[in-house]
């Protein structure tokens, strides 16, 4: 059969395959060159930036949880501006696309960020919106979890010259009329979706096992999470670009989330165990496709849904 072509588009946004990473499970991508070629891969989402720097939470900031992981993190960071000068290059210089995530704690820090991007290099595609990492002081005013203030932090991008993904959380029963408002606020796409709450305890210290307490569950124990928020929004909006995240460790996951309606997977949690994750996602995600008569695989986009 014909060669597969791999190639999607997420709304405006073409890429010649649809494996992206994670933000926060890779750094800021450059980490990853010694392991593949970073222009091989559809897109490097870096780790979620603010236009301040920022410590991050008390350690331990990861642990196992079962087949999948904790972490605590926090959102550690250099600021944008650091980012910029001194990260962002070896990602140029490696020929890679890549797509800056943004966070703030407040509606005003993301205007900000915005101001930090304006002058980006043409290597950057575009910026995905960070409203719901769990690793926040305050996990009670996530703007993830309000349909107003989800609104009111994509409209600080409004206008901007490159597409803008809002990523969600999974942690509400609103998901779907989040995502409207944030595709109703100017948003290109939604990145579905970010980790689930959860928690262990030390069995020695009976302590908390994080520093942060709480943290977000991640890797193949969320992954039906992900089909299901994934299948929820595309069934209410199908016209939306969705990218999809959550548990792919191998092409089968990133072909169910795309079955859902992804458009693009991104490969978190698996690059921590192994670095060469996203490319080997991607040769099996084209290997099912030989096998199963697809020729092309945005032909898979939201296919679960019929017709």
């Amino acid at each position: 059969m014909a060669k597969v072509d791999l190639s999607t588009s997420i709304g405006s946004l073409r890429l010649g395959n649809p494996v992206m990473s994670a933000a926060g499970t890779s750094g800021y991508g450059a980490e990853l060159m010694d392991y593949l070629d970073l222009s091989e891969v559809g897109c490097i989402v870096v780790k979620s930036l603010a236009h301040f720097s920022w410590e991050g939470n008390l350690a331990p900031r990861i642990t196992g949880a079962g087949p999948g992981m904790l972490n605590s993190v926090g959102l550690q960071g250099p600021g944008l501006d650091r980012w910029k000068h001194e990260f962002l290059p070896d990602l140029e210089a490696a020929g890679a696309k890549v797509m800056v995530s943004v966070w703030g704690r407040k509606v005003e820090d993301y205007a900000l960020a915005r101001a930090a991007i304006e002058d980006l290099s043409d290597v950057v595609v575009g910026v995905e919106v960070n409203v719901s990492c769990p690793n926040v002081e305050d996990r009670s005013t996530m703007f993830a979890h309000s349909a107003a203030a989800t609104r009111d932090v994509i409209r600080q991008f409004e206008g901007y010259r490159l597409p803008i993904f809002a990523k969600l959380s999974p942690n509400t029963h609103q998901l779907v009329e989040i995502a409207e408002a944030a595709v109703g606020a100017g948003a290109t796409g939604l990145t579905l979706v970010n980790t689930v709450y959860g928690m262990r305890i030390d069995l020695m210290s009976r302590r908390p096992a994080l520093g942060g307490v709480r943290g977000g569950l991640s890797g193949v124990s969320i992954h039906p999470v992900a089909v299901r928020s994934i299948f929820d929004v595309y069934e209410a909006i199908p016209s939306v670009p969705i990218i999809g995240v959550g548990g792919v460790s191998t092409g089968l996951e990133a072909i169910e989330l795309m079955l859902a309606g992804a458009s693009a997977v991104e490969v978190g949690t698996a690059t921590f165990i192994e670095p060469r994750a996203m490319a080997r996602v991607l040769n099996e995600i084209e290997e099912w496709c030989e096998e199963n008569s697809v020729i092309h695989v945005a032909d898979l986009i939201g296919a679960a849904h019929g017709s």
